[in-house]
């Protein structure tokens, strides 16, 4: 979808420019940078750069479990590990967010607002669907209906995530099922 189009030259920015940082602290902050980004939801092409195993081991090496963070993990999986990961900056806490309800979708096409309220740590329904639509269905990352009467949101359409190692097969699968129907 357009989402996705519209990441590659993001990506390709991040990536290209990767290339050329040589210190540990200037890789921290490109993937500072890149997970701040508000039109990258993508990060498995720059986690799979060379250069930056020159941080592991490293004062700066968290960033790397960041990185891996922001392309496979959640809100709930940040706040569990918050005390080896770098302190979050707003951009970066609203895009982990926003990769959550990614998440929740690709299991569950009617996502509760009582799983969704627990999940993002959002207290109130009004702010639940403040966020959905202005940092979620505005941004493109997702197309649904919000379901008031049933205290839903009805997923029609979700961006993909990035897929962990050992997923791909799985997908073949799936795939190969849907073909077959």
């Amino acid at each position: 979808m357009e989402i996705e189009e519209g990441q590659a030259q993001v990506i390709q920015h991040f990536v290209n420019k990767a290339s050329t940082l040589e210190t540990t602290s200037s890789l921290a902050n490109l993937i500072a940078e890149a997970t701040s980004h508000p039109s990258l939801f993508a990060f498995s092409e720059i986690l799979s750069l060379p250069n930056l195993l020159q941080l592991h081991g490293t004062e700066d090496s968290a960033y790397i479990d960041l990185l891996r963070l922001f392309a496979y993990g959640t809100w709930r999986d940040y706040k569990g590990n918050s005390a080896l990961l770098p302190k979050l900056l707003p951009d970066q806490i609203l895009k982990l967010k926003q990769l959550t309800v990614l998440t929740l979708s690709e299991t569950n096409k009617v996502l509760s607002y009582n799983k969704l309220q627990e999940e993002l740590e959002v207290s109130n329904v009004r702010e639940l669907e403040d966020f959905l639509i202005n940092f979620c269905m505005y941004t493109g990352i997702v197309k649904g209906k919000l379901n008031q009467v049933g205290r839903c949101f009805e997923v029609q359409f979700a961006a993909e995530r990035d897929l962990m190692h050992g997923q791909l097969g799985s997908m073949i699968d799936t795939l190969g099922d849907w073909l077959a129907t």
